[in-house]
């Protein structure tokens, strides 16, 4: 009863958009003729599908067929490149064998050819011939065996460089001066150790290839030896010659002048210094003053008319100005004035000796605080660096050798003052001394 309910429902559903029919034979009708062209579209359906197997079927064995020609072709390959590889190693091996010392000889080639390069750059001899570095570096840099030309380009610079290393040659370069200015000057060359103009030293950059002055040069009799080998024509003349192609010169250049030096002793240097100056103006006026005092006290010696611009003559007024007086009394007056005589006489010595005495002590009050400084400095920045140091050591040892280079002279000036006082002064009690006995004598000659 479904069944047939389900077939009359496809029969209107399939006739639903056909011409309706009206009677039962054309309902049997219609559906016969649609039964005949659903196995037409079967069957066509059937042919399309089994075409499509068909063709889908050649696809594949042509895929199978393929594969097989390529897993071939990839054997084959494989193989070549097992040989390939085979031949490689076949030929590196002859290379090397055939290569044998030639290796060797190319990586010293380099070694030497480096080696040149770095004092051909350094060389002041570059210039006045410059871009030689330049050869050497490619050669240096090569990685291909040098030629036989190469190898004898590079023992000729090398020769070069040895022949000029024995020559002083004049040549105009480009000078940057001490402003930064770039000058041209007429530079001589001594070998390949001090090139110089105007008696001043250059130094040679190889980062420019140009030659540049110092600001700072050496002491003044090198730079007139310099000038003197630059104004000569001919015959030997005594120069200067720094055999490591400049370093030492750097570190002539570089020593501390003495304005530096003091500079290093800071404050208490200073004060050194001070001290040092005023005991130099005390020795002067007492050396003036007691060489004064000295040559009248010769000349009153000399006479017999007292001069009161001595003190011997003062002395001498005393005892002809007052004839009256017993010895005693007479011996009284004359220490009187010779007390009187004293401080003018031996002024500023003391002075003098305090300052002979103080300055050593500053010195080592300034080595004190120098050594003070340099712990500080390890304390803070540890010992990597010895120039952190430096301040205060320098500072330590250039007080120490301020205090003594003012302690000893002026030790031995006051020495030498306090002789030349004492001499006065006991050539003022030997005449006061006679005066008392020659008066003695004169009182000794009455009562007789």
């Amino acid at each position: 009863m479904i069944k047939s309910l389900f077939i009359v429902l496809m029969l209107v559903g399939a006739t639903a958009s056909a011409e309706t029919p009206t009677t039962l034979n054309e309902l049997l009708e219609q559906a016969r003729k649609q039964r005949t062209l659903q196995k037409e579209e079967s069957a066509a359906r059937e042919q399309r599908f089994i075409e499509a197997k068909e063709q889908q079927h050649a696809l594949l064995e042509e895929a199978k067929a393929m594969l097989v020609g390529e897993e071939a072709r990839s054997e084959q390959l494989r193989r070549a490149y097992e040989d390939n590889e085979r031949t490689i190693e076949e030929q590196e091996a002859l290379l090397r064998e055939r290569m044998g010392s030639l290796g060797e000889q190319r990586g010293i080639v380099r070694q030497v050819a480096g080696e040149m390069k770095a004092i051909l750059e350094s060389s002041l001899v570059s210039a006045q011939i410059p871009d030689r570095p330049l050869y050497a570096d490619a050669l240096a840099e090569g990685e291909e065996l040098p030629s036989i030309e190469e190898l004898e380009r590079l023992w000729l610079l090398a020769l070069e460089e040895m022949v000029e290393s024995g020559k002083v040659i004049r040549f105009p370069a480009t000078v940057i001066t001490g402003d930064g200015q770039e000058s041209e000057r007429q530079v001589t060359r001594i070998g390949v150790f001090n090139a110089t103009t105007d008696g001043r030293f250059l130094r040679y950059l190889p980062e420019a290839g140009k030659l540049v002055e110092p600001q700072r040069q050496p002491a003044r009799r090198y730079q007139r030896m310099a000038l003197d080998l630059e104004q000569a024509n001919a015959g030997i003349v005594a120069t200067p010659v720094d055999p490591t192609r400049g370093a030492l010169l750097s570190l002539l250049i570089q020593t501390p002048d003495l304005e530096t030096r003091i500079k290093q002793g800071g404050i208490v240097g200073y004060i050194i210094i001070a001290i040092g100056g005023v005991a130099l103006l005390i020795a002067l006026q007492r050396f003036i003053v007691l060489t004064t005092i000295g040559q009248t006290v010769q000349r009153q010696m000399q006479q017999e008319t007292p001069n009161a611009n001595n003190p011997l003559g003062r002395i001498m007024a005393i005892f002809t100005e007052n004839p009256r007086y017993d010895t005693e009394t007479l011996g009284l007056k004359l220490d009187e004035a010779i007390l009187r005589e004293l401080p003018q006489i031996q002024r500023g010595l003391g002075t003098l000796a305090i300052l002979a005495a103080i300055a050593p002590l500053l010195g080592l009050l300034g080595t004190v605080t120098g050594i003070i400084e340099t712990f500080q400095a390890i304390t803070l920045f540890g010992t990597g660096d010895p120039r952190l140091m430096s301040g205060g050591i320098s500072q330590a040892l250039v007080t120490t050798v301020l205090g003594l280079g003012v302690a000893i002279p002026v030790l031995l000036v006051h020495s030498f003052l306090s002789s030349t006082s004492n001499q006065l002064i006991q050539v003022l009690d030997k005449q006061s001394a006679a005066m008392v006995a020659r008066l003695a004598e004169q009182h000794h000659a009455q009562t007789v």
